[in-house]
C-alpha cells in the first residue's frame, strides 16, 4: 500500500498528514508547527519536513519491519492548494 506525507497550510499552522496517494479523505494529522516558525525560514521548514519523514519511517518499520524504499517530493495537486475545494 502506498501512502504519502502531505503538508498543508491551515490557518496559522503548517500541518503534516498521513494520506492515501490521491486523496485527503480520511487523512490523519501527524504533526503541526506554527506557520510563523517556518514561513520565512527554509532551513527550519526543511527540518520539520525531515522530522515528519523520520517519524513516519519509524512507524512504517514498526508495522512492516522495513523502512520506506524511497521518498518522492512533489507539489500538492491543484485541488489541495489553498483556495480550492
Amino acid at each position: 500500500m502506498q501512502v504519502r506525507l502531505a503538508f498543508r497550510r491551515e490557518g496559522n499552522f503548517w500541518n503534516a498528514y498521513l494520506a492515501l496517494p490521491d486523496t485527503m479523505d480520511d487523512a490523519k494529522l501527524v504533526g503541526s508547527i506554527a506557520m510563523g516558525a517556518v514561513e520565512k525560514k527554509p532551513d527550519l521548514k526543511r527540518a520539520f519536513m525531515d522530522c515528519m519523514k523520520m517519524m513516519l519511517a519509524d512507524a512504517i518499520v514498526d508495522v512492516i519491519g522495513k523502512p520506506p524504499e524511497k521518498w518522492e517530493e512533489s507539489p500538492a495537486p491543484e485541488s489541495e492548494r489553498p483556495g480550492h475545494g
